[in-house]
C-alpha cells in the first residue's frame, strides 16, 4: 500500500496509541495507515502510558484531548474547541473497545485529558472486518471526520482533495483482502512474484 499513502500537513499533533494486539496487524492497520498518511502524528504500542516521558511531554505542552464520545466530550461537530496558545494534541486509542478501556484504565495520563467526539452519519467501509455497532469507524476513518471538522473551524488549513484522498490507502488495502478472500490462490501466486522484485516495507 506504500505506493498509496500522500502525507497530510497539519497543526494539530495526532498522538497513535496502539494497543500490541493491534500491532501484531501492523501491515493492515487503520492506526499505523494514519500515522503513515499525517506528517504531524506520532505512534507508541502499549497499554500503560502512565510514565511514557514523550507523552507526558506532549501533554505538558499541547491543549490535549483524546478522542473518545463520553458525555462530557467536547462535540467536534457543533462545538469549535476553545481558543488556545498551545497547539493542538488529539490522542487516538487504536484497539477494540474492550483494549480500549483497559489502556483508559491503566493510563493515569491519559485519564486526565478533555474528551473529544464529533456526530456523522457516515458508516464504516472496512467491509473485510465485523464492526460490533454499524456506527463504529475505525482510527483512519475517524481521523478523516476530525481533518473535516477542524478544517471547518479554520483549526486546519487542508486542500479537500487532501482529505478526500485521505483513505485512499485503506480503501485500496481494503479492495486487497477482498479480492485475496475471492480468490485466494491465484492472489497468492501473484504476490509472491511482485515481493520477489519489490520490497514490500513501508520507508
Amino acid at each position: 500500500m506504500c505506493q498509496y499513502f500522500q502525507k497530510i500537513d497539519t497543526q494539530t499533533k495526532f498522538v497513535i496509541l496502539m494497543h500490541p494486539k493491534e500491532f501484531k496487524k501492523v501491515k493492515n492497520n487503520t492506526g499505523y495507515f494514519t500515522h503513515r498518511s499525517l506528517s504531524n502524528s506520532e505512534l507508541f504500542i502499549g497499554i500503560d502510558f502512565t510514565d511514557n516521558r514523550r507523552i507526558n511531554e506532549i501533554i505538558a505542552t499541547h491543549e490535549s484531548y483524546i478522542l473518545f464520545p463520553s458525555q462530557e466530550a467536547l462535540n467536534l461537530t457543533t462545538t469549535k474547541p476553545p481558543v488556545s496558545q498551545k497547539a493542538m494534541a488529539l490522542f487516538l486509542i487504536d484497539s477494540t473497545w474492550s483494549c480500549t478501556k483497559q489502556i483508559f484504565k491503566q493510563s493515569l495520563n491519559l485519564q486526565k485529558l478533555s474528551h473529544m467526539s464529533f456526530t456523522t452519519t457516515q458508516t464504516s467501509q472496512y467491509k473485510i472486518k465485523e464492526q460490533p455497532n454499524s456506527a463504529y469507524l475505525s482510527t483512519m476513518e475517524s481521523t478523516q471526520v476530525v481533518l473535516r471538522e477542524l478544517q471547518k473551524w479554520g483549526i486546519e488549513s487542508i486542500e479537500s482533495h487532501q482529505i478526500d484522498a485521505f483513505l485512499r490507502p485503506f480503501h485500496k488495502m481494503v479492495a486487497y483482502q477482498e479480492s485475496l478472500i475471492k480468490n485466494p490462490k491465484s492472489n497468492a501466486v501473484r504476490f509472491k512474484k511482485r515481493k520477489e522484485t519489490v520490497s514490500t516495507r513501508c520507508k
